[in-house]
């Protein structure tokens, strides 16, 4: 069917896009339950019965647009079953909203500011000079030039 749709020159042979799949050898048992599903799910088209929902919702705004009608979004369906899934975590490990609040509001530890000039955090190491002292030895550092 394809061929007959295109020029020749525009058809590409199949092996052109089957090459990049892999050949997998298939268990009996797993051709075995996708030859039932394939035929338990089988159907004849009955197109008397095939309803086409998009066409007859456009149908109907076309019509309220021809009778000079304001045309609004629909509102969507809102969930009956909608669970909060922290409430339901906080549940499940014996916590309440007010005691997880709580816990993250503790203050911790403000961390130091850098003293003038001093280009990167300096922590005490064992066996060394303090911090302290080593920031005291140090020239104070040029002032730099702000670029623009």
């Amino acid at each position: 069917m394809g061929t007959l749709l295109r020029y020749p020159y525009e058809v590409r042979p199949a092996e052109e896009y089957f090459d990049d799949i892999q050949d997998v050898k298939v268990t009996k048992d797993m051709l075995d339950l996708a030859k039932h599903i394939v035929n338990q799910k089988a159907g004849h088209f009955e197109p008397d019965k095939f309803e086409d929902q998009y066409e007859t919702a456009l149908i109907d705004l076309i019509n309220q647009k021809r009778a000079g009608k304001p045309i609004t979004a629909k509102s969507r369906p809102r969930g009956e079953n909608v669970v909060d899934l922290m409430d339901a975590l906080r549940k499940s490990i014996g916590r309440d909203a007010g005691a997880a609040t709580e816990a993250t509001r503790k203050p911790g530890k403000k961390p130091r500011k850098a003293a003038a000039g001093q280009k990167e955090m300096l922590m005490p190491i064992a066996g060394k000079k303090p911090a302290k002292e080593t920031a005291a030895k140090k020239p104070a550092a040029k002032p730099q030039r702000k670029s623009a």
